[in-house]
């Protein structure tokens, strides 16, 4: 999960990761959790943010924490520990020095965990399920097997950390900006090892508080001094120079590290300015604000401040910004605010990232707000709105993310439609795509006044393909959930329809196939009601797919006749030959692969047209279905073999850069090369998808792709090695109380325990049966413990 410290304390971006490739699994609720950790540890620590060099007044503070992380002979670290103090005053910088310092000693090998729970921002706080989210995902979780329910989410992340912890990788889980306990506690671990500190502008109730007050003058000053000279060089003695106006300074922003930063970075754009004009600039603002709360007042003093030197340009995009819903916006976005170009645009950004108003992002061309800034400029935004012409604003923002996601979708729909010049290429459209996805999918659920109904609906529908393919299913379900209630507000049937339509496909993609059949069927019943047979059409051919990976297969083959006969009637060939594409599959299943109704004659029908229609990723979808069919009657190569067909299906996939179905050919091209003699070709494919399945996070996957490899290694006589890949297979498939899978993988190891007793020298039948009987007595044993027979 990216995501942000707070920006108050003037941390830096955040990437959070966790070492070393652990990987972690769906959560059952009374299951023992095991996981599976690799061989070789190498700490990192790359979900910390950098630790700034202009950091002091605080050494008591550091002391208590490190004291109370530190563990040894006789001593029980503190498990939380929570960091309380107004908005801006160092929380953020002070746990970042303890989790550096911790992490120096060695304390956390296995790393850290850092997420910003934006606690004091309504539009844009962080759930609790929201964060387990994106903390499953830095652990490795795919997607798709993360519980949508947050006790289960936070069960299976807590029981994650307990298993890092146990195997000697302890984790610092540092959770910042949270509003109330309710918000972090169910991410806070119980294990009895893994600490955590937690940042607030409120006292919380966990743990052991520390709350931290402003600096004081000495420290106040040489944090001035500290920032001037990091930003100009020890040539600027300005501070050294005028004592007397930096402690008048330091007096006026009360101590708050946040409105130093500010006014060391006012006093650095203009090096001849002297300290008391800053000083007399503050004086004004100060009195205004001693009637405003306690809590804002040296933030709201600093913001004024710096928001009063901007000229009227830099004001209006300033007070336009909080416009945009997502997290950060890129110089185009801005340039649709402010009417102007781009490079235009970027200048006036540059101007308030200097100013302290905003913030460079990564990569270079994205800005980004603090939650308080945000709020504040937004104050001035509603109040100037007419002025500013503010609606014109929203609207040509929105309208650039419609129209610029809608041409984005052009290149990844591979239809025989019109291809929007706007991207030069498919990776083009999807490295847009990719930066902007925070951006479209809040913009889609924004509440009004952010949010517009229209907005929401087309961005839904433009980007549903998008999130499908980078298996973003959470995020495409909840999309799909805000379409639809909004659809239904507004009346309108035809949203309602398409919504329900999208989250049946994404529910099909996380297997929850009751859901994925309901909503399916409702729109496709939606349409129907409609008028729209082009539409119902395409929801059955969605429904027959998840009929077919339901097992019903009877049902999926009636439907998708129908489907393709009707897209034929319709003339759509590309959409006909999808519906066959499910269909050769549906029947390749139920064993029916030859004859003119058969499996190889539908997938037959179906490559004929993509490639008339010169459909790429349709022509290497249906050569992966065809290639399994072939190889089970034989025709593995030649032309129009298996091996041929499924070796251009990666070609094609890998040119895609669809590295999921690239995987899913090099699984079904290893087992044909097994079947043919080749093995050191089969091993290899094998070992490409087992690969592409570990990083992409798919460890069900890799199971399946585990398993294949032990049995091509098993024929190539490598018997260790097969039996080691085997087991693995064995304890992933365990890991995922998936019995099917593990009870095949137990068969296999059975069978090859017989194979042995062939061997034909005494010596070959000892080593081998020893071998096997071990793997076999171990898996058998945790087969047993979890109520499971072969």
């Amino acid at each position: 999960m990216a995501t942000r410290p707070n920006e108050s304390d003037a941390s830096p971006v955040v990437r959070n990761e966790i070492s070393d490739g652990v990987f972690f699994h769906t959560v059952i609720q009374g299951q023992v959790i095991d996981l599976q950790l690799p061989h070789e540890i190498t700490p990192a620590s790359s979900g910390l943010p950098p630790a700034s060099r202009t950091f002091t007044g605080r050494d008591s503070e550091l002391g208590a924490l490190l004291e109370a992380l530190k563990t040894g002979e006789g001593q029980q670290a503190v498990l939380v520990s929570a960091v309380a103090g107004m908005p801006g005053v160092g929380k953020t910088e002070l746990v970042v020095q303890v989790a550096a310092k911790a992490q120096e000693r060695g304390w956390f090998p296995g790393g850290v965990l850092f997420v910003d729970m934006l606690g004091y921002d309504p539009e844009r706080q962080v759930t609790p399920e929201r964060a387990l989210d994106g903390l499953l995902r830095a652990l490795g979780i795919p997607g798709d097997h993360i519980p949508t329910d947050m006790q289960d989410r936070s069960r299976l992340f807590l029981s994650a950390l307990g298993t890092l912890a146990r195997a000697g990788r302890r984790v610092l889980l540092v959770v910042d900006n949270a509003s109330e306990a309710s918000q972090v506690t169910p991410l806070l671990p119980n294990d009895g090892i893994t600490a955590s500190l937690v940042t607030s502008r409120h006292m919380l109730d966990i743990g052991a508080r520390l709350p931290l007050d402003v600096l004081d003058e000495e420290a106040g000053v040489l944090l001035l001094d500290q920032a001037l000279n990091e930003a100009l060089g020890p040539g600027d003695t300005r501070v050294k120079d005028a004592l007397t106006d930096a402690a008048a300074i330091m007096g006026l922003c009360a101590g708050l590290p946040l409105a130093l930063r500010i006014c060391a970075a006012l006093l650095a754009d203009f090096p001849t300015r002297p300290l008391s004009s800053l000083a007399q600039a503050l004086e004004a603002a100060h009195t205004r604000l001693d009637r405003l709360s306690r809590e804002e007042r040296a933030v709201r003093a600093a913001f004024d401040l710096s928001y009063q030197r901007l000229d009227s340009i830099h004001a209006r995009l300033f007070r336009l910004l909080p416009l945009n819903s997502g997290p950060s916006i890129s110089s185009e976005a801005a340039a649709q605010l402010t009417y102007e170009d781009p490079f235009a645009t970027e200048q006036l950004l540059q101007a308030l990232a200097r100013a302290h108003l905003i913030k460079g992002d990564v990569p270079w061309g994205r800005w980004r707000f603090h939650d308080l800034v945000r709020l504040y400029a937004d104050e001035h935004g509603l109040a100037h709105a007419k002025d500013d012409m503010r609606d014109a604003a929203q609207t040509r923002l929105h309208q650039y993310y419609v129209d610029t996601a809608r041409a984005a979708d052009t290149h990844l729909r591979h239809s025989d439609g019109p291809i929007s010049s706007r991207f030069s290429d498919r990776d083009d459209a999807l490295q847009w795509l990719d930066a902007e996805r925070a951006n479209l999918v809040a913009t889609a659920t924004a509440a009004p006044p952010l949010g517009r109904p229209e907005t929401a609906l087309a961005l839904t529908f433009a980007i549903d393909d998008y999130l499908n393919f980078r298996r973003r299913f959470d995020e495409g379900i909840s999309l799909a959930d805000s379409a639809l209630a909004l659809a239904q507000r507004l009346g309108d049937r035809r949203g309602e329809a398409g919504a329900l339509a999208i989250r049946g496909v994404m529910q099909r993609q996380v297997r929850r196939f009751d859901k994925s059949i309901e909503d399916l069927a409702l729109a496709a019943n939606r349409f129907s009601e409609l008028g729209d047979l082009y539409s119902q059409t395409d929801a059955l051919t969605n429904l027959g797919r998840t009929l077919r990976e339901a097992r019903w297969l009877r049902e999926s083959i009636q439907i998708l006749i129908r489907t393709s006969a009707t897209f034929n009637d319709l003339g759509d060939r590309q959409r006909e030959a999808f519906a066959l594409d499910h269909l050769g599959v549906a029947l390749q299943e139920l064993g029916q692969l030859e004859g003119e109704a058969g499996a190889i004659e539908v997938l037959n029908r179906a490559l004929g047209i993509f490639r008339d229609l010169r459909d790429l990723s349709g022509e290497a979808s249906v050569l992966n279905n065809l290639g399994p069919a072939l190889h089970k009657v034989g025709r593995l190569v030649g032309e129009g073999g298996a091996i041929e067909g499924l070796s251009r299906a990666i070609d094609i996939f890998r040119k895609f850069g669809d590295r999921h179905r690239e995987a899913a050919a090099h699984m079904n091209l290893g087992a044909a090369l097994c079947d043919f003699g080749k093995f050191e070709e089969a091993i290899e494919a094998l070992k490409c998808a087992r690969e592409i399945y570990r990083n992409l996070g798919d460890r069900h996957a890799e199971a399946g792709a585990l398993n294949n490899l032990g049995n091509a290694l098993w024929m190539a006589q490598e018997f260790e090695e097969a039996v080691d890949m085997l087991t693995h297979a064995a304890d992933t498939y365990h890991d995922f109380c998936d019995v099917r899978g593990e009870r095949t993988v137990l068969n296999s190891l059975q069978n090859k325990f017989q194979e042995v007793q062939g061997c034909k020298t005494a010596e070959e039948k000892a080593a081998y049966d020893a071998l096997l009987h071990a793997a076999a007595k171990r898996l058998l044993r945790r087969s047993e413990g979890s109520g499971q027979s072969d």
